[in-house]
């Protein structure tokens, strides 16, 4: 960004926290897909198309785990979408203490790798992810990517931080 004299250079228009509850219901799911993806059509996110569909891939990963994994003991489940100058995240909610960890491919297995998926999309995209306890006992799963996709395996760049470190900087 730049600035001219004294003023202050402005945050691009596109930037800012939105938060959303959905019921823990499988309807909840495509929802919330369309949710964020209405939001960052409405916001003007210069986000190159990959990683839009990446991320709403991610989305619906995370809300079908709350809804499978986490309604018996959280109802409603959060869904966050955090957008920067250069990186957009999306983290889910729940009340359920378990922690998932990301399970390695097992071809026998019919389910179980949705974690992985979310860790290998982000990992290509050149972002993070991870799964964070909560102060009430309950988890954050988040994911962050750059708005334009980095090389394959890259890593994160510095500065993407979990939802609670720094909600307005992804």
């Amino acid at each position: 960004m730049e600035s001219r004299g004294s003023v202050p250079a402005r945050p691009p228009s596109y930037e800012g926290v939105w938060r959303f509850t959905a019921p823990a219901v499988d309807v909840s799911v495509p929802q919330a897909r369309r949710a964020v993806r209405e939001l960052i059509g409405r916001q003007g996110v210069p986000a190159h198309d990959d990683i839009v569909q990446g991320l709403l891939l991610i989305v619906s990963e995370l809300v079908t785990n709350a809804v499978k994994h986490a309604a018996l003991l959280s109802p409603e489940v959060a869904v966050e979408v955090a957008i920067g100058a250069e990186w957009i995240r999306v983290s889910v909610e729940d009340n359920h203490p378990y922690r998932p960890k990301a399970l390695e491919a097992d071809y026998a297995q019919t389910g179980g790798r949705g974690l992985l998926l979310v860790r290998e999309i982000a990992r290509e995209a050149g972002g993070a992810c991870d799964v964070e306890h909560t102060a009430s006992g309950g988890k954050i799963i988040w994911a962050a990517l750059p708005l334009v996709p980095g090389l394959p395996g890259q890593g994160a760049a510095p500065g993407v931080t979990s939802p609670r470190t720094d909600p307005s900087a992804p």
